[in-house]
């Protein structure tokens, strides 16, 4: 039995987190942690995990609290979490890290858009945590920065197009959507109701946080610079991500068809069990993914244009965040990826 322990689990993550452990039949949350609410039962804070969980919330401060574990999953904000991840592993323990902190390999691109780093030599041993793409990284991992949720939804829906060299890669332009879960459980005047409901906004435009997650995840596929136009947008729904992507398609792939492409999706992904490939015509929807650790892709080559239209759908909870960091902890202790993640989505 792999024994976790939950860092900062008060938040959304950290609940996800309880919610799939406590279906995981290899794996047992033995700690968790909060400043706000240390000597809470968890219960307390999260009433819905009342007879599933009897854990209190402990000190963070308290070594002792990762004592009896295997791996440490960190759901702390960014530069909260570099502070104290490199003493969890100089005490042997593993890590998945859920901030951005070890998600960007190059410090000065880090400070650019977070502000300072203070563990920069972590930076290079930690594996990106996208398990269809490094999967053979994280195996053997020490520390994995587990990926964001927009940059997620658009690495799996533009590597294959990529690797396969048939778009322009200086035409890319991501047009995300997500529900207000993805700014964190904390109040704020911007994601309360009143200021959510029945609207629709873009925000942060041209300097989300994101972005340069997206290029460097991209780029490495690519094995050149890529530069993006991302736009993320807030939906008045608890949680999901649509991704619309455009690129142009390079001039002499002007006879491929959209089958064409879709065949080339499956086969790129074939076997993998999280990422579901759309017929032709028929595109993702949110809430047939929403609770699920799945990836669903639909493909549309408009030929009039040119341009390669992806659309991809993600829990931003799930396979944006926990599910997907509990499919990281399944590849380091050699588990079957879909072990205590088989969870139909909640479509309705």
């Amino acid at each position: 039995m792999i024994k976790t322990a939950i860092l900062g689990g008060s938040g959304y993550t950290g609940f996800e987190l309880l919610r799939i452990l406590a279906n995981h039949p290899q794996a047992e949350v033995v700690a968790i942690t909060s400043r706000q609410h240390k000597g809470t039962h968890v219960e307390t804070v999260f009433p819905g995990l009342k007879n599933v969980s009897k854990l209190k919330f402990q000190n963070p401060a308290n070594f002792n609290s990762f004592s009896k574990a295997d791996i440490v999953f960190s759901c702390l904000p960014h530069h909260a979490s570099m502070e104290i991840v490199p003493d969890i592993l100089k005490n042997g323990k593993r890590v998945i890290d859920l901030s951005a902190d070890f998600r960007l390999k190059d410090a000065k691109v880090y400070e650019a858009w977070y502000g300072k780093h203070i563990a920069k030599g972590l930076l290079k041993k930690a594996v990106y945590g996208l398990p269809e793409i490094y999967r053979d990284k994280i195996k053997h991992a020490e520390l994995v920065a587990n990926p964001g949720c927009y940059p997620t939804g658009a690495i799996l829906g533009l590597a294959p197009a990529i690797e396969a060299g048939i778009i322009d890669t200086n035409s890319i332009i991501i047009d995300s959507k997500s529900g207000v879960s993805g700014a964190g459980r904390a109040a704020s005047p911007d994601t309360s109701f009143a200021e959510v409901n029945e609207g629709f906004k873009a925000y942060k435009v041209g300097e989300h946080r994101h972005t340069p997650e997206i290029e460097q995840g991209l780029s490495l596929i690519a094995g050149k610079n890529i530069k993006v136009t991302f736009t993320p947008h807030l939906l008045p729904v608890n949680r999901g991500i649509l991704s619309t992507i455009y690129a142009k398609v390079k001039s002499q792939n002007s006879k491929v068809k959209t089958q064409n492409i879709i065949d080339l999706y499956k086969k790129h992904y074939g076997g993998e069990f999280f990422i579901r490939i759309m017929s032709e015509g028929t595109f993702p929807n949110i809430s047939q993914v929403k609770g699920s650790n799945f990836c669903d892709i639909g493909l549309k080559l408009d030929e009039r244009t040119g341009r390669l239209i992806i659309v991809t759908a993600i829990d931003n909870l799930v396979k944006g965040a926990s599910g997907q960091a509990v499919q990281n902890m399944n590849i380091m202790f050699g588990l079957p990826e879909t072990t205590g993640l088989i969870m139909p989505p909640l479509s309705v």
